[in-house]
């Protein structure tokens, strides 16, 4: 599966930070439930990667992929936890050839021109605008299908389930990161039936047409 079609598979892809390990694989199930099966789990605490191995090994339904890489090491260990796909908040020349050695399709982060410039030289063109809000939202992905009609965005950062459809609506946007479909408190009072709520919602959403 390429990074494009991992994009299409529905109009958001679910940023996830698991604190406690036991919450990996309820949540997964909550969220595939409703409609939602592309879940980027991050590297943001120590319970990343065997979270993922969680995933992968109890929620067959669901393609799990692994989130802020910013160590070459982390793609061989994401993808030996049986992560299917990468994403990383941005890009160096190390990134790139451990994303190849690795053989992980990868959502690479850029926020300016210069590393779209960059992330095509390298042979991507599809993108993360991250952090999406801070870097002009809306506006600046208007302004980056000039120059770069070629390329495919999944912004994150700052977008909710209200400010999604106008994101989504972009001819040069696919999906959209969020982290609205895992919220804390949800999770930590185990509130599966609200996770899958939330997912309903996601995956019905498409771009306004207003």
């Amino acid at each position: 599966m390429t990074v494009l079609d991992l994009m299409r598979v529905g109009p958001v892809i679910p940023v996830i930070v698991i604190e406690d390990l036991a919450a990996a694989v309820p949540l997964a199930r909550a969220l595939v439930a409703g409609g939602v099966r592309v879940l980027e789990v991050t590297l943001r605490t120590s319970a990343g990667l065997e979270a993922i191995a969680a995933i992968a090994r109890e929620v067959p339904e669901a393609i799990v992929g692994v989130g802020t890489i910013t160590q070459t090491q982390e793609f061989a260990q994401a993808r030996d936890a049986g992560a299917r796909f990468a994403v990383t908040p941005g890009l160096t020349p190390a990134l790139i050839e451990a994303a190849h050695a690795s053989s992980l399709p990868l959502l690479p982060g850029v926020m300016t021109p210069s590393e779209v410039v960059t992330a095509k030289a390298a042979g991507f063109r599809e993108l993360k605008l991250f952090p999406a809000q801070q870097a002009g939202g809306i506006g600046m992905l208007k302004a980056l299908r000039g120059p770069f009609p070629d390329v495919v965005f999944c912004p994150t950062g700052g977008i909710s389930a209200a400010t999604a459809p106008d994101f989504l609506a972009l001819p040069n946007v696919a999906c959209v990161g969020g982290s609205w479909l895992t919220p804390s408190h949800a999770i930590a009072a185990s509130d599966w039936p609200r996770i899958t709520a939330l997912a309903c919602e996601a995956a019905a959403l498409r771009g306004r047409s207003d």
